[in-house]
């Protein structure tokens, strides 16, 4: 149970979205609470919540209320204050909820059970594989003799950050793919007991594309690998993917980025040389590749060690035989330091994180 202040959990109906996003990215319960005006509770917003809710076009601008309105309303699951422990778990068990607001007798949130603290332990049961072989030509000449994983983002390398945030996250399995220069993240790196893992490497002698290293990771053949490129800076919370993954019973699991493009002018639609109509400056989302994935065991498979194999590849792979694969939003942080500007923005978004 969580003992002491929970405002910071909580949040008005007519709050943004993204204000929810952040109340449980902060309070990492994996829960937002949705109160009136005395606190009294009058919904929850789970990660899965609202990561639907963008899969199904909504956007972080617009009200938690939407949220609960595509809920049908329904009233959260809750337990009375006083309820001992052992009802607590049961009750969750019963519902199938991970998190259990507890109320008073006014209906006021007063305590949150969480089903981690009873029967988990802090470990993650994953194996985590960092793509970290690139040449990062986009950001010569700051590469031109350090892979782009080792580029220095505020006081030490991007791939310092992705490591720490895989021990934070539970993760204590880590491999690291290499191919350019790969001495250099070897001697920072080590066996990474320094870090809190145990880090391995495998290194490319030609490159095998975005999926291939798969196929040369020994072990763990009961459990899905977490795969991630190494020039992502993101906060993306790891347990919410895997539960997603699980959640959705799938083969493979894609980490996606809503992507906004506006056209700046008026678009025409037209029927040969007539115009039925026009559009001012139209803007259009998408749902783009993140570079983060849950791969299943029987998706691994597919993967012949040795062999050059894109993830593009695995996906169709998976798809055409009939497996699973699904989409799971970051709503959280997230940036591709692929080009200069990027690796600039990084700096500066490092510094507010500090301050």
């Amino acid at each position: 149970m969580m003992h002491g202040d929970i405002a910071g959990l909580m949040v008005a109906p007519t709050a943004a979205i993204r204000e929810a996003v952040e109340r449980i990215n902060v309070g990492r319960a994996g829960i937002a609470l949705v109160v009136g005006p005395g606190r009294e509770l009058v919904g929850t917003l789970t990660d899965g919540d609202i990561r639907r809710a963008v899969l199904a076009g909504m956007g972080l601008g617009e009200p938690v209320s939407r949220i609960l309105d595509r809920k049908g309303g329904s009233l959260p699951v809750t337990a009375a204050e006083g309820t001992t422990r052992a009802a607590l778990i049961e009750k969750m068990r019963e519902c199938g909820v991970l998190q259990l607001p507890i109320v008073n007798s006014q209906g006021v949130v007063v305590d949150l059970a969480l089903v981690k603290d009873f029967l988990y332990g802090d470990a993650l049961p994953l194996q985590a594989v960092v793509m970290a072989g690139g040449f990062g030509k986009r950001l010569m000449p700051l590469t031109e003799s350090t892979p782009k994983p080792m580029l220095p983002v505020g006081d030490k390398p991007l791939l310092e950050h992705i490591v720490g945030q895989l021990q934070a996250s539970g993760i204590h399995r880590v491999k690291l793919t290499t191919h350019f220069n790969p001495e250099t993240i070897r001697a920072h790196f080590g066996d990474g007991q320094e870090f809190g893992l145990d880090i391995g490497y495998v290194n490319e002698e030609e490159p095998l594309g975005t999926a291939g290293a798969l196929g040369l990771i020994e072990g763990g053949d009961e459990e899905p690998v977490l795969l991630m490129n190494g020039d992502i800076l993101t906060q993306v919370d790891f347990r919410a993917l895997l539960a997603f993954h699980r959640e959705h019973e799938a083969e493979l699991t894609v980490g996606v980025r809503q992507y906004d493009f506006h056209v700046p002018y008026g678009v025409l639609h037209c029927e040969g040389e007539r115009v039925l109509g026009i559009q001012e400056k139209p803007r259009f989302n998408f749902l783009v590749n993140a570079g983060i994935y849950l791969v299943g065991p029987s998706a691994r498979r597919l993967i012949e060690p040795g062999r050059r194999f894109d993830m593009t590849q695995l996906i169709e792979a998976v798809a055409e035989r009939g497996g699973r694969v699904v989409a799971f939003p970051i709503v959280e942080y997230w940036l591709d330091i692929g080009q200069l500007a990027d690796y600039q923005k990084a700096q500066e978004d490092i510094r507010k994180w500090k301050d």
